[in-house]
C-alpha cells in the first residue's frame, strides 16, 4: 500500500533539485511526475529502498531513463498498473500472522464486545484478506457482539477487489481450515466469504497520510505492515493519528517488525506484543 503526505515540520526538494543544491535529481523529478498522474507520493518512503525498487522495474521494462519511462505511464494505463503492481506494498493473505489472531479471538474481541458493538478499521486493507479474516474471527469469538468493520486503502483497484472478494489457495495458505470452511465456501479455484461476513464489511478509498479519521471513532484499529517503508516523522504522525482515532479502551495493532515509538506521548500504553491500549 503506497501513501502519501509529508509531517508537519518536513520539506521537501523543488522537483528537479537535489537536497545538496545540484539540479536534476531525475528519480524526485520521476516522483513529482507520478504524483500529478495518479495522487501517490513516493517521497513518503524511505528514498534508499524505493528508488532501487523503482530503477530496477523501469530497467526490467526496457526504458531508457525515469522520464522515458514516465512518459510512457502517461499513456499507456496497463503499463502504469503494472508499475504500480511493483511498487505497491499489497503482500496480504487470511489469517496473516496467526498469533495475532488468536489473540484477538481470547483476548481482545471479548473484552470489547462488553461494550455491545465493536467498531474496527483495517487502515491500509489492500484487497481485504485482514478485514474478512476480521469478520470471520469475530463471529467464532463474539458471535452475539455487533461488529462493524471499515477498511481503506489508497490502491483504488485493491478497494475493487475487497468490494468483489475471491481469495486464492495462496491467500489462504497456512489459515485453518476449518475455519476457512465454516466462513468461506468455494467457488472454482477460489474462496468467497459467506454473506454474512461481507454484511459485516465495508471498503472505501482512503489516503492514510491525508485522512484525518475522527477521534474516538474505533474500538480497534489494524494497520498492520503498513508502515514498515515510511519515513520516521511520516510513521509518527500516522500512529498519532490512528492513537486519537481510538477510544479509550481501544486498541492499536501493528505488524510484527513494526512498534510505536513512543507510546505514553499518544496515550497508548503496550499491552500485548505488537499492540497498545490507549487509556481509559
Amino acid at each position: 500500500m503506497i501513501e502519501r503526505r509529508m509531517a508537519s515540520g518536513t520539506s521537501r526538494p523543488a522537483a528537479g533539485r537535489l537536497r545538496d543544491g545540484r539540479s536534476h535529481d531525475d528519480y524526485e523529478m520521476f516522483c513529482a511526475e507520478l504524483e500529478r498522474l495518479c495522487a501517490i507520493d513516493l517521497s513518503q518512503y524511505k528514498r534508499r529502498q524505493m528508488e532501487r525498487r523503482v530503477r530496477h522495474f523501469v530497467e526490467h521494462r526496457g526504458a531508457p531513463s525515469l522520464s522515458a519511462y514516465v512518459e510512457l505511464l502517461r499513456g499507456d494505463a496497463g503499463e502504469l498498473d503494472r508499475f504500480l503492481d511493483r511498487v505497491t506494498i499489497n503482500v496480504s493473505q487470511l489469517w496473516r500472522h496467526p498469533e495475532q489472531w488468536e489473540l484477538l479471538r481470547r483476548r481482545i474481541l471479548p473484552e470489547l464486545a462488553e461494550r455491545g458493538e465493536i467498531r474496527a478499521w483495517s487502515a491500509g486493507c489492500s484487497y481485504g484478506a485482514e478485514a474478512y479474516t476480521l469478520a470471520a474471527v469475530c463471529r467464532d469469538a463474539v458471535p452475539h457482539a455487533r461488529v462493524r468493520i471499515q477498511g481503506t486503502d489508497i490502491d483504488r483497484r485493491m478497494i475493487a477487489r475487497a468490494n468483489e472478494p475471491r481469495f486464492t489457495a495462496e491467500d489462504a495458505r497456512g489459515a485453518p481450515a476449518d475455519a476457512v470452511r465454516r466462513h468461506f465456501e468455494r467457488d472454482g479455484e477460489h474462496w468467497v466469504p459467506h454473506a454474512d461476513l461481507r454484511a459485516m464489511v465495508a471498503f472505501g478509498w482512503g489516503d492514510l497520510l491525508r485522512m484525518t479519521p475522527p477521534h474516538h471513532a474505533f474500538d480497534l484499529v489494524l494497520c498492520r505492515n503498513t508502515v514498515i517503508y515510511f519515513t520516521e516523522p511520516v510513521r509518527d504522525a500516522l500512529h498519532a493519528r490512528l492513537a486519537r482515532a481510538l477510544r479509550p479502551g481501544g486498541y492499536l495493532i501493528v505488524g510484527a517488525t513494526e512498534r510505536v515509538t513512543d507510546p505514553p506521548a499518544l496515550g497508548l500504553e503496550p499491552a500485548h506484543p505488537f499492540t497498545y491500549r490507549r487509556a481509559a
